[in-house]
């Protein structure tokens, strides 16, 4: 059974706004009802929705598991799967505590080595710059040194010019292009949690 819940109480919630801006002072509804509504941000949907005062620690868990599995692809490390798979059945009641917290702590251990590799790689990446910095620091030093000095620079400068501009410009097409669709993907993603908790909430 769906419990009811009014505006106030999603004030003792903490909101990061008055939810009056969305609702109004009277609202009395249910999480289908905030799920539903049509101004409310889809995050904020979620916000408040998702808590044991509202819905059930099983279907709570579930739905992060689903949730995960949106970017399961992205997982690398079969230890973060595997966690995916002790969650759920631990929310299904097949898995006890010590196997969920076990698979908890090697989803961590995977995580931190991530973390790790991702500095190194950073690290790497960065050395690389360095060298290459300084060879091409060097070489243009020296180039210039036995070049006529004033040609030198005049073409060196409309050519470093050129090439922000041209760098700037596609960067800014490509940042705008990105913003764009990580925006649609993000709606599109805010959409089917939110569907999917309405289908798990109707289920129960």
């Amino acid at each position: 059974m769906l419990k009811t819940f009014t505006i106030d109480d999603i004030r003792a919630w903490n909101p990061c706004y008055d939810p009056a801006k969305h609702l109004p002072e009277n609202w009395v509804g249910t999480e289908i009802d905030i799920l539903r509504h049509d101004t409310i941000p889809p995050g904020d949907k979620l916000r408040v929705v998702c808590r044991e005062e509202l819905i059930d620690a099983k279907t709570l868990r579930l739905f992060a598991v689903w949730c995960a599995r949106q970017v399961e692809h992205l997982l690398t490390d079969q230890r973060s799967n595997d966690v995916l798979i002790v969650a759920e059945k631990f929310a299904n009641g097949t898995a006890t505590t010590s196997e969920l917290a076990a698979a908890r702590d090697a989803a961590w251990a995977a995580a931190r080595a991530a973390a790790a590799a991702a500095a190194a790689a950073a690290a790497a990446v960065d050395a690389a710059w360095a060298a290459a910095w300084d060879a091409a620091a060097w070489d243009a030093a020296w180039a210039a040194t036995t070049a006529a000095w004033d040609a030198a620079w005049v073409a060196a400068w409309d050519a470093a010019a050129a090439a922000v501009d041209a760098a700037a410009a596609a960067a800014a097409a490509a940042a705008v292009d990105a913003d764009r669709a990580a925006a649609a993907a993000a709606v599109d993603a805010a959409a089917a949690q939110i569907n999917q908790l309405l289908t798990m909430i109707m289920d129960q």
